[in-house]
């Protein structure tokens, strides 16, 4: 069975205290976009063991640390799964706040509820992604969303972005997630980012911010360029993703980005 985990933008990230485990409370909103990875998984003679071999993006670390291994490892508590060898094609960016290696393990969550026909539902889902990662709830359902908590609590909303071009650029620099949250600074904020979103596109760059911005730009001066280039080329809308790097724009035309450095990937939809 092969699926195909995509990409994420935050629109807003407002990180509003940290919590006594350590992490912070956030609220953000996620949209779903089409940039994509490849997983498929083939059965194997045997239980319980899964290969896992990788193409594409070269990823670091041992097998045994990457997230579709550990949902297959959480699953199999419960649930006796034939072995596998899991194919992954990675081509979302990593260390670039898209998200790819939680839509990753969230994907082959489902596949392997499916494959299997565990009958497991969409809440036990999103309790075995909450154990992977923050990001990972989201992606069981895979729709927009505004994010609570650590990330791990999704509650769908209306937004729909279809009509637009958006536009994301990866500048071929890793951010650590865990780096990132350590020098930022925590904060209340007035409004919620489900009343922000309600007002037309082009409000937007008063209102919603991301707070990782800030401190990121200090540290990457050339990220701060690029959202400015994106604006300049009439994005109605540019912010960083997550904790970085990707920067995107929503914009009511195609973009014309020639202006980049050969090195950076570029990823456009189109309106649908």
């Amino acid at each position: 069975m092969i699926s195909f985990p995509n990409a994420k933008i935050n629109i807003g990230l407002n990180v509003l205290e940290k919590r006594t485990d350590g992490y912070h409370n956030i609220e953000s909103i996620f949209y779903p976009v089409k940039w994509c990875d490849a997983i498929e998984a083939i059965q194997e003679e045997g239980n319980g063991i899964i290969n896992i071999s990788t193409f594409g993006i070269p990823i670091q670390g041992s097998p045994e640390s990457n997230l579709c291994v550990k949902a297959y490892n959480l699953l199999g508590i419960k649930h006796k799964l034939p072995s596998l060898h899991l194919w992954l094609l990675k081509c979302i960016p990593m260390g670039a706040g898209l998200g790819g290696g939680s839509a990753d393990a969230a994907f082959f969550l489902n596949l392997l509820n499916n494959l299997f026909l565990l009958n497991i539902s969409k809440k036990e889902l999103k309790a075995y992604a909450s154990q992977i990662g923050s990001d990972c709830t989201f992606f069981i359902e895979n729709k927009p969303a505004l994010v609570t908590e650590t990330g791990n609590i999704s509650n769908p909303i209306k937004l729909d972005l279809n009509s637009y071009y958006i536009a994301i650029v990866y500048p071929q620099i890793h951010i650590d997630t865990k780096n990132a949250y350590s020098i930022i600074e925590s904060h209340k904020r007035q409004s919620s980012l489900s009343d922000l979103i309600q007002a037309p596109i082009d409000n937007w760059k008063e209102t919603i911010t991301n707070d990782f911005e800030e401190p990121i730009f200090k540290a990457n001066p050339s990220l701060a360029e690029l959202k400015n280039l994106l604006y300049q080329q009439g994005a109605l809308y540019a912010s960083m993703t997550g904790s970085g790097s990707a920067i995107y724009g929503i914009f009511d035309k195609k973009p014309e980005l020639t202006d980049l450095p050969s090195s950076y990937k570029i990823w456009i939809n189109s309106p649908q």
